[in-house]
């Protein structure tokens, strides 16, 4: 058995609740565009660290092993994403995660990807 039908039967009403429930095709693009942000390891390293604790780029640096200038390189493009943001204090800027709506979604994808089948 295969991953098609065995008969093709078309079932309306299914159709039409999902297209009623879909959003509008601008959403599901930034949508898309914002999942495209998670798709870089090192991008979700950094995220992981926030997700503990606020950093400036030279402590992310120093916890992951990177440049300061590859830190802020992924940090602006988590910032551009409103996945992160910055504060000042005296001469450093401190990044954390946006919301908690960030830390959600790192929370359920490593709960879904460590589930049990």
């Amino acid at each position: 058995m295969g991953d098609t039908c065995e008969v093709n039967e078309i079932h309306t009403d299914r159709i039409e609740h999902a297209l009623k429930c879909m959003p509008p095709e601008d959403e599901l693009y930034d949508l898309a565009e914002l999942f495209k942000v998670f798709g870089d390891s090192t991008r979700i390293r950094i995220l992981f660290v926030l997700f503990g604790e606020e950093m400036c780029v030279c402590d992310l640096a120093e916890a992951l092993s990177m440049t300061q200038s590859a830190i802020s390189h992924q940090l602006r493009i988590l910032k551009q994403n409103k996945l992160v943001k910055s504060r000042r204090e005296g001469k450093s800027i401190f990044y954390s995660l946006a919301d908690d709506h960030v830390g959600t979604i790192i929370g359920q994808g490593m709960e879904h990807i460590t589930e049990e089948a």
